[in-house]
């Protein structure tokens, strides 16, 4: 949709929208409360603010609806799209690679408790596995932190993917 689709949108036509760049209520409603906006970057500027800090009901929400990284995000709804496009780098990997990559998944998920998040768009496999694998040595905390702050960027990227100047 347009920016300006997108500014004149009902105040829970727009939270709807957004909710497919982070399931996120309080930030979702922020946002829409927000417009106009004047550009898309400004939209993304206040996705970024609106999300800083996430609770950790609302980190857990969010990060309740990504798929692994290297699975196939399945459905039609807008969320599961954004997903298979940001990871188009890492579906298209070699077989070795995605064996680790499942692999490091599992054992983030043990070592964590929750999927491992970070923005995919624009990295290879190969990137994510490094990065997979050293952040395995981090504390929970640092973690958690780690899987926030990658929230708000992928909440603004997806934003900016949806809106059209």
């Amino acid at each position: 949709m347009t920016l300006d689709e997108f500014n004149r949108l009902s105040p829970s036509e727009a939270r709807d929208a957004l909710l497919a760049c982070a399931h996120v209520t309080r930030w979702a409603d922020a946002v829409a409360a927000g417009r106009p906006y004047a550009s898309v970057d400004a939209a993304a500027d206040a996705a970024l603010a609106a999300a800083d800090p996430w609770t950790d009901e609302e980190v857990d929400s969010a990060l309740s609806r990504h798929p692994r990284i290297g699975e196939r995000a399945q459905g039609d709804a807008a969320d599961a799209s954004m997903s298979r496009s940001e990871q188009s780098g890492v579906v298209t990997s070699d077989d070795d690679v995605q064996r680790r990559l499942a692999a490091g998944n599992r054992a983030y998920e043990e070592r964590f408790g929750h999927v491992f998040l970070i923005r995919a768009a624009g990295r290879s496999a190969e990137e994510i596995l490094e990065q997979l694998t050293e952040r395995l040595g981090n504390d929970a905390g640092t973690e958690r932190a780690n899987a926030a702050r990658n929230l708000r960027e992928i909440a603004a990227l997806r934003l900016k993917g949806m809106l059209v100047a």
